[in-house]
């Protein structure tokens, strides 16, 4: 990593040093796409500095017909510099005094002005990053409401969020991480109600980070933040809504956008973060609270169904009479663990084709998956059709969970429980339950309880969780976030 404590240069006032610059620092006649255009203005040399596909080739053109214009007038060379700054016509233009601040914004799409003998350079914003228009996003569609989304540019994502709350008291402040790629990352928050000590402790982390460059973007800001290591658990939450993103951060939370990234950070998060949906909230309370009931019976059956079934299988005597056909009906030559371990297995083998199979064929993978390879296998006795159809249960549970990360966690847990089943039956069971609950309560993110509001408990909070509450009821924010302001609704009193 470079050393950042050396001495900035500043630039010349000679524009033959300040090309020379360019061209050993930054590539400047080697790389196709970094270049400058050279003007006579009153008899002294202008240079615009861009970088091809970044900027919009019509806005430089209209500059420097603005700039040529100056030759057609009888003006005093003496003012070449405040001449040219009233003819800069953009809503952003800014001046540097190094080389430094003004490659970084060259790179990063604006042009850099700079005037002989003048001894700064003119930024001015003109990029026109390429990207995709906001669409809805695939893994978190609603059946009504926005269909529109965060996309890869970061000046897109903030004003999809400032069309939602124009409040004059929203911050989004704006960050540059890594040496080399210098991404940009901005922090959102409202100022009247974020916890002040919450967004220190963002801010100090985003600043913190010192790494060569962001390639995995967000996900690699997020393990500089959390420290997660290898907890499975996902410690913030992922979005690429806009509208998700905005409640959260109305109810006091942070945002943390990386350019490149369709995908936004809310911080800080609990596990109820992640398995609360935005289309519940777009249907009525009892239909959503309904909702929010299927989801969570789909996230339980996908962690403790599948260890809960195996138990029966071990030891029949713990179910009644009337429910002895959970079991195993018929035996097979194959002990039961190893035939979830292989389907479990295979169901996570059909998730990665279809994430690599191209769309015109997941449907004939599905077809080989279900037919080809599922009834065969049964019919041949490599599996139960009782082992299949739990297996099957448990992975549509693991579909139903709105969080991906959580999903792949869950699933690991199953998979530790299946393991403490096998061992030691009914304690196994209970023992591996026990140890996930304690580990889950041990994990902090960002100084939040994770389990929070069961452990620590909040009847209030607890209820909202398992309640999807009417909009004109919730007249207070999460305590969690530990907001300035509590109060949702004014009072009209």
């Amino acid at each position: 990593m470079a050393d950042k404590s050396k001495e900035k240069i500043r630039v010349y006032r000679d524009p033959s040093k300040n090309e020379a610059y360019y061209k050993n620092r930054v590539g400047m006649g080697t790389s196709y796409d970094v270049g400058v255009r050279k003007l006579n203005i009153l008899d002294r040399e202008v240079q615009l500095y861009y970088l091809n596909g970044l900027c919009d080739t019509a806005y430089i053109i209209h500059l420097m017909r603005e700039l040529l214009a100056i030759n057609n007038r009888k003006e005093d060379s003496d003012e070449l510099i405040n001449i040219v700054e009233n003819r800069l016509l953009n809503a952003q233009v800014e001046k540097v005094e190094t080389l430094d601040e003004a490659t970084d914004q060259v790179l990063s799409g604006l042009i850099a002005v700079i005037v002989e003998d003048a001894g700064f350079a003119f930024i001015i914003d003109v990029r026109s990053y390429p990207g995709r228009m906001p669409e809805e996003p695939d893994t978190e569609k609603v059946v009504r409401g926005a269909r529109d989304g965060f996309v890869e540019n970061i000046v897109v994502n903030t004003a999809l969020i400032r069309r939602r709350i124009r409040d004059e008291r929203l911050r989004i402040k704006m960050t540059k991480v890594g040496e080399r790629s210098k991404t940009d990352i901005s922090i959102c928050y409202i100022e009247d109600i974020a916890d002040p000590d919450l967004v220190s402790i963002v801010e100090k982390e985003v600043e913190s980070i010192e790494i060569d460059g962001l390639t995995m973007a967000d996900k690699t800001v997020e393990e500089f933040m959390v420290k997660q290591r290898y907890n499975p658990f996902p410690l913030v939450r992922y979005t690429e809504r806009p509208d998700v993103a905005a409640n959260h951060i109305l109810e006091g939370h942070v945002i943390v956008m990386v350019d490149t990234s369709p995908s936004v950070i809310i911080t800080p998060t609990t596990i109820f973060h992640h398995v609360q949906h935005a289309e519940e909230y777009r249907q009525a309370p009892s239909v959503g609270t309904f909702l929010r009931w299927v989801r969570f019976f789909g996230i339980l059956s996908s962690t403790v169904l599948l260890p809960l079934w195996f138990l029966f299988v071990l030891d029949p005597w713990l179910l009644p009479e009337r429910l002895d056909f959970i079991g195993l009906n018929k035996n097979t030559h194959i002990p039961i663990v190893l035939q979830i371990f292989l389907a479990d297995l295979g169901v996570e083998f059909l998730r990665m084709a279809a994430i690599h199979t191209p769309t015109a064929l997941s449907t004939a993978m599905g077809l080989i998956a279900a037919v080809l390879i599922g009834q065969i296998a049964i019919d041949v006795g490599l599996f139960s059709s009782e082992v299949i159809l739990y297996v099957s249960l448990a992975a549509i549970g693991t579909f139903t969970t709105p969080s991906y990360e959580l999903s792949v966690a869950n699933k690991m847990a199953r998979l530790l429980l299946l393991v403490f089943v096998a061992l030691f039956h009914v304690k196994g069971f209970v023992i591996g339950l026990t140890l996930l609950i304690i580990s889950m309560a041990n994990i902090k993110s960002l100084q939040t309880p994770y389990l929070w509001p069961f452990i620590p408990f909040n009847g209030k909070a607890l209820w909202q969780v398992l309640v999807r509450t009417a909009v004109p009821g919730e007249k207070v924010r999460p305590s969690i976030v530990h907001p300035k302001n509590r109060e949702r609704q004014p009072d009209n009193s």
